[in-house]
């Protein structure tokens, strides 16, 4: 980390996370150091214009923050890989994104002197400049030794969202959480607007875009009325 607080940023995963996430860091004044390719070159250049395509490898090796976006059935393995040959450093931070897991999966890069951060902002992203707006009003779930808590706290906000610190033990019931509101609410919407078309309803997802909104919004409003209802308190296992 340098003096000011500033770190030098790599990105790992090149989806539709990892280079917004990187690009918001960025916007908060860290330099970013590299990202890794990805299946859609255009839109990650749209979004981290002029950042240098490395490797994994050189990611890792050349950042003090390294940011760990890929899908959760490769994380574990692109952990232990970068563990065997040598990539994590001593006192880097190596951030991962995936809502499932929490700093264990990290444990190949903390044998390595990493320090392990755990972030999951509650976005459905969609890898373009749309994705800062959502940002900066949302949630985001942070797993992270107790001593280093306050730096995934701190990145969280950097990110523009309000971090909401979750248990190791608590993370699956999180990331089931947040599958059932993600894949529910697109097989609904998939649902309704087929029967509209088959009504004979011209443009049924514009058709039912404020209904959705609004009562999702409803919803939403219910259910933070509740007991326990404060984001903002840690959730346990």
């Amino acid at each position: 980390m340098t003096r000011d607080g500033r770190l030098g940023v790599g990105v790992i995963g090149a989806g539709r996370v990892g280079p917004v996430i990187g690009a918001a860091l960025a916007g908060a004044g860290h330099a970013l150091v590299g990202v890794t390719s990805g299946s859609d070159s255009e839109r990650v250049e749209a979004i981290l214009p002029g950042v240098p395509v490395l490797e994994a490898t050189e990611v890792a090796r050349r950042s003090e923050l390294v940011i760990v976006a890929v899908p959760h059935d490769q994380l574990e393995g692109l952990v232990a890989g970068l563990a065997d040959v040598g990539a994590w450093q001593p006192g880097q931070l190596v951030l991962h994104t995936d809502p499932a897991w929490g700093t264990g999966v990290l444990a190949p890069a903390v044998a390595k002197g990493a320090i392990p951060l755990a972030v999951h902002p509650a976005i459905e992203f969609s890898g373009t400049s749309m994705d800062f707006r959502a940002l900066s009003s949302a949630y985001a779930a942070v797993t992270a030794p107790g001593p280093v808590l306050p730096i995934a706290q701190a990145l969280a906000v950097e990110l523009g969202c309000e971090p909401v610190v979750v248990d190791e033990s608590a993370r699956p019931a999180y990331a089931e959480a947040i599958a059932t509101a993600r894949d529910f609410s697109r097989s609904i919407v998939r649902q309704a607007t087929a029967l509209l078309a088959e009504a004979g309803i011209p443009n049924p997802g514009a058709y039912l875009s404020q209904l959705a909104h609004t009562t999702i919004d409803h919803a939403l409003s219910e259910a933070g009325s509740g007991p326990g209802s404060d984001p903002a308190a840690t959730i346990q296992g």
